[in-house]
Parts: C-alpha cells; sequence; structure tokens
C-alpha cells in the first residue's frame, strides 16, 4: 500500500510542473538549440583538441577583427600616403634648399640621385601591390590538380591556396592579408609587397641617418625655447625644427618596425615559405619529429634559387632590370601547379 502511494505521489509530483510550464519564444527557444549545438560541437569527436576549442571561442573575436579591418582598409592606405606626403614636403621645402646651399655639389647630386630612387621605388610597388590582385583559384570546374576543397567557398584548393575571411576568397600562394594595402598578399603581388617594405625601410634609414645631425641641432633648439632671455627664433626657424624632429622620429620609428618585418619575410622566402605555410610547417615538422621522421618542404628549391623564383630572375641582367629598377613582369608560375619541384631543381640561368 506505501509503495503504491509512494508511486502515486512521484507521477502527480511530475505531471504538475508540465501543466504549468511556460513555453519560450520561438526565437529564444531557436538560440538556445544553436547554443546547445555550438556547445556540443566542441566536443563532437576524438579529433577535437584544444585548438579547435580556442578558435571555437574566439570565433566572434576573429569576426570582429575581420570586418574592422574591411572597413577600416582604406583609412589604412590614406594614412600611409598622408604621412609619406608629409615626410615628402619637408624634404622638398625645408631640406631641400638647405642641402642646394650648404653641400658639395658632389653630395648634393648623391642624395637628390638616391633619393628619387628610392621615392620612384616606393610609389611604383605600394601602387602596385594594391592594385594586383593576388590571384585566386578558378571557380569552375577544371582538371587542376588540388589537395583540399575550401570549408567557405566550397571549391578546389591547389596548393599553397588558402581562404582569407577579411577578402571572403581563397588566394594562389596565400602570405597574410595586410591593412596597409587593403589587399591581400599572394602569388601574383608578393613582390610587389615585400619589394615595397624593402624600399621603404632603405628611404627611412636613409632619412635617419642622414637627418641625425638636423634632429640633434633642432632639439637643442627646441630646448632653448624657454631661456630667458628667448633665442631670436622666428616662427620659420620654429616650424623647421620642429618639422626635422617630427621627419626624424617618424622614419626612424617605421625604419624600426618594418626592418624587422622586412626581416622576417626575407628569411621566410629564403626558406621557400609564406607566413602560412612556416606556422603549418611548424607543426608538421613537431607532429613528424614524434614519429622519428623529418619534414622536408618541397617548395624550397635552396636558397638562391627562392629568390630568382620569388624575383622572376631568368638571367643576370634580370637582377638590375627586375629587382633594382620598376618592373612588371610577372611571377614565376600560374600559382595554381608548381612543377619546379617536380621537374628541375634550378631551371633558371645564373
Amino acid at each position: 500500500m506505501r509503495l503504491n502511494t509512494m508511486r502515486l505521489f512521484l507521477r502527480c509530483f511530475r505531471l504538475c510542473p508540465r501543466r504549468g510550464r511556460l513555453r519560450l519564444p520561438t526565437g529564444l527557444r531557436d538560440l538556445w538549440s544553436y547554443s546547445r549545438l555550438v556547445l556540443r560541437s566542441l566536443y563532437f569527436n576524438t579529433l577535437t583538441n584544444t585548438d579547435v576549442v580556442m578558435d571555437s571561442l574566439f570565433e566572434p573575436v576573429f569576426w570582429i577583427v575581420d570586418h574592422l579591418t574591411r572597413w577600416f582598409g582604406m583609412v589604412f592606405v590614406c594614412l600611409v600616403v598622408v604621412l609619406t606626403s608629409s615626410i615628402l614636403i619637408i624634404a622638398y621645402f625645408c631640406l631641400l634648399p638647405m642641402v642646394l646651399d650648404t653641400y658639395p655639389i658632389a653630395w648634393i647630386v648623391w642624395h637628390i640621385c638616391y633619393g628619387h630612387w628610392n621615392l620612384v621605388m616606393i610609389v611604383f610597388h605600394y601602387y602596385k601591390a594594391t592594385k594586383t590582385s593576388p590571384g585566386h583559384p578558378p571557380q569552375v570546374k577544371s582538371d587542376i590538380p588540388a589537395v583540399s576543397v575550401c570549408k567557405k567557398c566550397i571549391i578546389p584548393k591547389p596548393a599553397r591556396t588558402h581562404h582569407c575571411s577579411i577578402c571572403n576568397r581563397c588566394i594562389l600562394k596565400m602570405d597574410h592579408h595586410c591593412p596597409w594595402l587593403n589587399n591581400c598578399v599572394g602569388h601574383f603581388n608578393h613582390r610587389y609587397f615585400f619589394s615595397f617594405c624593402l624600399f621603404m625601410t632603405l628611404g627611412c634609414m636613409y632619412c635617419s641617418i642622414s637627418g641625425r645631425h638636423l634632429f640633434l641641432d633642432a632639439y637643442r633648439a627646441i630646448q632653448s625655447y624657454h631661456k630667458t632671455p628667448p633665442p631670436p627664433f622666428t616662427f620659420k626657424d620654429r616650424m623647421f625644427h620642429k618639422s626635422v624632429i617630427y621627419m626624424w622620429v617618424l622614419t626612424s620609428t617605421v625604419a624600426l618596425a618594418l626592418g624587422g618585418l622586412t626581416l622576417w619575410h626575407a628569411i621566410l622566402i629564403s626558406r621557400g615559405e609564406t607566413s602560412i605555410e612556416r606556422h603549418i610547417n611548424n607543426k608538421e615538422i613537431r607532429r613528424l619529429h614524434k614519429n622519428g621522421k623529418a619534414f622536408k618542404n618541397p617548395f624550397n628549391y635552396g636558397r638562391l634559387t627562392n629568390w630568382k623564383v620569388f624575383f622572376g630572375v631568368e638571367k643576370r641582367s634580370h637582377w638590375l632590370t627586375r629587382v633594382l629598377l620598376p618592373s612588371s613582369h610577372p611571377p614565376y608560375g600560374d600559382g595554381l601547379t608548381w612543377e619546379l619541384s617536380l621537374h628541375r631543381k634550378d631551371p633558371i640561368e645564373v
């Protein structure tokens, strides 16, 4: 008797909340179901690791960063143009008249020739890096060999191709998305990007080294502004001092920051890698090392050959015409196949 009474009580206890339960709105129920699905997706199989969990948790952060970078791309480009133009204005209107009045003729020729050559290389490569498409795999069915299928574009991905979440497209031999270019760095504009970084670094080093004495003189002059009696500096003199300090600080800072980035990319080029491939190859090296195996990069043809392939150097004169002078020649290959590693080690003449 007691057992039957207890069963009846428990049955009523289970049924009573159901009768008085409030049904959530459809939108909230869908959100709850989606949240449960996302939570369960973190441990849906044995392949889940900390990388998958962290990527899932930081997905909203990645989404915000991608959209902000896409929206502010033109702002970064305008900032590069404005800062570079400000240095040119100071150089032409403040420093060049002083150079023409005080320097010997040999130094005047050197500064004018080198400065304008460096300027032409910076402007040319920056324009080409921003306007040249990095390259995309074909959107239609083709016989090009692919190594995987993009989960976002749902198209085959050739070797060295990766999806850019900012451009929302797959990029051939993708290195990274550069906000200062408002463009991806890929197969067809990688050379322009590196050359821009190289010549911008050289230009900033040139301004910093050649203007160090002017900077020290201007800094001492500004420190003397508050002395009694005040020095007899005119408004033009004060603007000259501040402009020199602004130019030296900006160019020195950019030379250090961009110089480090250029050096890093030079190391990657010497190894036949991109920034993304460096990360992937490091993981492969660790994985194979645990199994007692060694990793070999199939796109590394040797340091010198890597540089020749990167710059498109096919003969000795190309080091001048294609590296030290503006050149719009296309890169080696089409970015879809990499036959260089399959047929011959060094197909380029020295």
